[in-house]
């Protein structure tokens, strides 16, 4: 042990740290400053951990604290509260800088380090100087136009209090980008992730997992993680006493594996000690041994003739054809076809936040509450799926802020074990994986294979038939079951019309990671292949891509794929609006090709159509009026970075016609909400929020008989203070 002496954000501290403890843990683990966040497994690639030692931005996760002696450190904490915030997280709430909020405590004080040197920087030195800052959600333009304004209050030019004006003066509620209800909180640091929270008595998780794709489990030896320091106790499937599989669609994924893996990373056994390190090498001791079974990678290995079934039941999980017209007679009477074959990747949706959960009994005996505490998107639906597996009927489950998400937590990843965990040990449990078990444990975007298409049209250009197979690459788990080539075929004619289709698409269990939800979850992939047949067709038929597009174009009352009328259809007017920016592109690209030289340019063009709800698509939300006349709203509206404490703020302030400072959110608890789905592909937009609309209208009905839109009116005049849709 050292001593060292330093000053962290203003005052003056001794700590006794090993020779490798690094400034991160110092702050987050010893003095409780949470603000910083882990991302990358102390590999110095992600930034979210950046303070500033000494004027200079520095990733914490490589600082060790014996070189620190007499160091100034600061971090995101000692720069300034929601009630009296510095004027760069200002810039970066009104900016609207701030999504998921995990990535933004390091961007915030990077940008100090720079602007305190340069207040008036370029983009390029914006650039420069967050070049080690990772952001998975913004795309950067946000973040760099949040630093422009900070320099420009710290140069007062402006104030926040003017910009904020200017934003949104007489622009009123709804379209208007109004600073988010929680981007303060996340500026400041104080926004709690779930690996922020710690609980008396705590004990940490981890878990064993397979280094085998398929294989049947032999044995499993944890005598020697049994006896390692630390260690309070191992779960195996046997101490789970419910059902042990987490039931998406299909009840096929274990908790804790009994007698066969069916892809790496797969979980058998968890080990629980009284801190994450001890609990990460007890789960490396565990010795497991196996009997390995043949591994199919690929939807051909899986189908070929011999090959064994990954579960008790066929390898071809799930078929669906798609019929409109006939497509093999317009096929063969066609003026022009192209045909074409192509296959797409696996992704993992790589949040920054890994698959971090906490789980604790609340109350006593057989009548105590399971809390489960995580990321979900959708938490009723994962609350009973944890009970069911884990055989807790009294399951609760509480959103902590997510550090991105993309799709990725429309699965249950360590809540399940976790959960299991806290029942058996009657002590809060949390998981904290690193990054590189995140990276093996999690579902993935669907890679899509054998997408076999030909794409017709006649004489004219008018497109007359599309012929289209793939197979879906399952994974080892249905997760989502066969919601993707379920999505894919329902958004497979994209923006055209076609009058004749012919699809067959076919979902196929591999040893691979399971695939899940995936930005845009199914489409993607199949439109992709479309949109290069578009270009293929366009070019054998000698028009141009955009004008293709737009003569083939749905209208109104046209039907698409699945049958459905087509109310609205806004793209002919999108490809005229797109018009001069792409034949300027085209003209650019053309003279800078006359130069000559190796490099060229081309002008890409790709369209895509999507929906965001499904038939019977439902959600519940409610308002109450509280005793100070503010109005809360209630539903379960997953908040992982994509607005929606914004949309359901401005919505409700809207209808209402209140200031935002009148709105109240209740969103992350399953205890005080009523299921609202999955917060996904934007459909909280019009699910959520368009029943949050009614909501507040009978609201606004009851305000108009008791003629006041206060609480005392209400209740005089024997109204209901809440109303729930």
């Amino acid at each position: 042990m050292q001593k060292v002496t330093l000053t962290i954000n203003g005052v003056k501290r001794e700590v006794m740290v090993e020779p490798d403890k690094v400034l991160l843990d110092l702050l987050r683990d010893d003095l409780d400053l949470t603000g910083t966040k882990q991302s990358c497994d102390r590999k110095g690639q992600c930034g979210a951990c950046t303070v500033i030692v000494n004027g200079e931005a520095v990733r914490s996760c490589l600082k060790k604290v014996k070189d620190l002696e007499g160091a100034d450190v600061i971090s995101v904490e000692g720069l300034g509260t929601p009630d009296n915030p510095h004027l760069i997280q200002e810039a970066f709430v009104l900016a609207q800088g701030i999504q998921c909020g995990y990535c933004t405590p390091g961007m915030i004080m990077a940008s100090k380090a720079l602007l305190d040197k340069n207040p008036n920087p370029s983009v390029a030195e914006i650039k420069k100087a967050l070049s080690r800052n990772m952001c998975r959600c913004t795309g950067y333009k946000k973040i760099i136009d949040s630093v422009m304004l900070a320099g420009k209050f710290i140069r007062k030019e402006t104030t926040p209090e003017e910009y904020h004006r200017s934003l949104v003066a007489g622009r009123g509620m709804v379209g208007v980008s109004h600073p988010r209800p929680w981007s303060m909180e996340k500026a400041c640091g104080l926004a709690k992730f779930t690996g922020d929270i710690k609980m008396k008595v705590m004990l940490e998780l981890a878990v064993a997992r397979s280094t085998e794709f398929h294989a049947m489990i032999k044995s499993v030896d944890t005598s020697a993680a049994e006896k390692m320091p630390g260690v309070v106790g191992i779960l195996t499937p046997q101490d789970i006493k419910g059902t042990n599989i987490i039931r998406y669609a299909d009840p096929d994924q274990p908790v804790l594996c009994e007698d066969k893996v069916r892809t790496l990373g797969d979980p058998i056994v968890a080990v629980v000690a009284e801190t994450r390190e001890q609990a990460r090498a007890a789960a490396a001791a565990v010795k497991v041994t196996y009997d390995p079974l043949p591994v199919m990678m690929t939807p051909d290995e899986a189908l070929a003739p011999g090959a064994p079934q990954i579960h008790n039941r066929p390898n071809l999980f799930f078929t669906q054809p798609l019929i409109k017209g006939d497509a093999d007679k317009a096929l063969a009477t066609a003026a022009a076809v192209v045909e074409a074959e192509f296959s797409t990747q696996c992704i993992h949706q790589a949040p920054l936040e890994p698959e971090t959960s906490l789980a604790y009994l609340d109350g006593e005996g057989n009548k105590a509450q399971l809390v489960v505490v995580g990321r979900s998107i959708d938490i009723h639906v994962h609350a009973a799926q944890i009970a069911e597996a884990v055989g807790w009927e009294n399951v609760r489950y509480q959103e902590a802020y997510a550090g991105g998400q993309f799709g990725i937590k429309m699965g249950i990843i360590t809540e399940a074990v976790t959960a299991a965990a806290a029942l058996k040990f009657k002590r809060p449990v949390r998981c904290v994986p690193d990054m590189s078990e995140s990276m093996i444990i999690t579902n993935k975007r669907h890679a899509y294979y054998n997408m076999k298409l030909k794409l017709a049209a006649d004489a004219k250009g008018k497109l007359t038939a599309l012929l289209y197979n793939f197979d879906a690459d399952k994974g080892a788990y249905s997760i989502l079951g066969a919601l993707m080539p379920h999505r894919s075929l329902q958004m497979l004619q994209n923006c055209y019309d076609i009058p004749n289709i012919k699809a067959l698409a076919r979902t196929v269990y591999t040893n691979n990671a399971p695939g899940g939800a995936a930005r845009g979850a199914g489409p993607p992939q199949t439109i992709y292949g479309l949109e290069i047949a578009m270009n293929m067709l366009a070019e054998k038929l000698g028009m141009d891509p955009l004008e293709f597009r737009r003569m083939n174009s749905l209208k109104e009352g046209q039907k698409q794929a699945t049958g459905q009328v087509t109310r609205e259809w806004p793209f002919p007017e999108l490809c005229d609006d797109i018009k001069p920016e792409y034949e300027r592109a085209r003209k650019e690209a053309a003279e800078f090709n006359k130069k000559g030289g190796p490099v060229k340019r081309g002008v890409g063009i790709g369209c895509c159509s999507f929906g965001i709800i499904w038939a019977g698509d439902i959600c519940e939300m409610a308002v109450e009026v509280n005793p100070d006349d503010s109005v809360t709203v209630y539903g379960a509206v997953a908040e992982p970075g994509e607005g929606n404490d914004a949309l359901l703020s401005q919505i409700a302030a809207h209808v209402l016609e209140l200031p935002l400072d009148k709105i109240r959110l209740s969103t992350r608890d399953t205890d005080k909400t009523w299921a609202a789905g999955p917060s996904a592909g934007s459909r909280q937009t019009w699910a959520s929020g368009g029943t949050l609309v009614d909501a507040c209208e009978k609201l606004k009905a009851a305000w108009k008989e008791a003629s006041s839109k206060t609480y005392q009116a209400l209740k005089k005049a024997g109204k209901p203070t809440f109303y729930r849709v």
